[in-house]
């Protein structure tokens, strides 16, 4: 499929003196970014201006499940965790990009993690690059047809005892187990269901039965989830990584949207303040 984002550079911001390199993995967020089919665009006005108030405020107005953004347990279950309910060591800590590529409708399987590389341990963070974040847009390539993780992917993920799980396509769950088929309160896709059947022959209900699976298993885990991720995913994918995840410090939200960094230090000279 052709590329649909612009090329970024791939070069880390350098942090002066310390040999850290930074890379943001983030899509922009705002007005007009790319959205998931389900509902209005985020929106945003100026309600000030300089020439007239000696200064610039603006506003928004949507939800938070929009570019890169991060999922809780209470999105896809009743009652279940919000951001309040994750400790801040949570959003930060040691872990791989990993490369599993896969074209429309791929899923990710226990034997495509279990083969990435670096591998993935217990208490990793993992970021998952399958090449979809090339294709952003206002389009059915990113949407509906992207790859995704599943039931299984999900329970193992939960089984090796990763601590956050992020992923450059449209969710966290494949988007033919989400209500852009007739699940949840869909079909808001109807179409898909015949496309699939014309394409595999298989009725799409009995290969995709379950609704949202992998946000239900891993939030239920305490593994809350990234979705589109992208930016400067491409220069750490295979590497091991110190990733920062923080969403704002908003006790009720079921998602947030986030800025998604990895630091590497190839020179291992870095060290934290020790508080004095």
């Amino acid at each position: 499929m052709k590329r649909r984002t612009p090329k970024l550079s791939l070069k880390p911001l350098k942090l002066k003196g310390s040999g850290v390199e930074m890379y943001d993995l983030s899509h922009p967020w705002g007005h007009g970014v790319p959205e998931w089919p389900s509902s209005v665009n985020l929106k945003t006005s100026t309600l000030k201006f300089h020439a007239m108030n000696g200064m610039l405020v603006r506003a928004w107005e949507g939800i938070m499940h929009r570019s890169t953004h991060m999922d809780f347990e209470q999105h896809v279950t009743e009652n279940g965790k919000t951001q309040k309910d994750y400790p801040l060591p949570t959003f930060f800590g040691t872990g791989v990009a990993v490369s599993i590529p896969k074209g429309k409708w791929g899923v990710i399987t226990p034997e495509d993690l279990e083969n990435a590389r670096p591998k993935i341990r217990p208490g990793d963070i993992v970021m998952i690059n399958t090449g979809t974040h090339h294709l952003l847009g206002d389009n059915d390539d990113y949407y509906a047809y992207s790859p995704g993780l599943y039931d299984k992917a999900g329970h193992w993920l939960v089984e090796r005892g990763v601590k956050l799980v992020g992923i450059d396509v449209q969710a966290l769950d494949h988007p033919l187990g989400t209500k852009l088929v007739a699940h949840g309160p869909g079909p808001s896709h109807p179409h898909l269901m015949a496309e699939y059947k014309a394409e595999t022959g298989r009725d799409v209900m009995k290969d995709f039965p379950l609704w949202e699976p992998a946000h239900k298993i891993m939030t239920g885990a305490g593994i809350p989830g990234i979705e589109n991720i992208g930016g400067q995913l491409d220069a750490i994918t295979g590497k091991r990584c110190t990733f920062m995840c923080y969403p704002w410090n908003w006790p009720q939200a079921d998602g947030c949207v986030i800025r998604v960094v990895a630091m590497l230090d190839p020179k291992q000279k870095f060290r934290f303040a020790n508080g004095e």
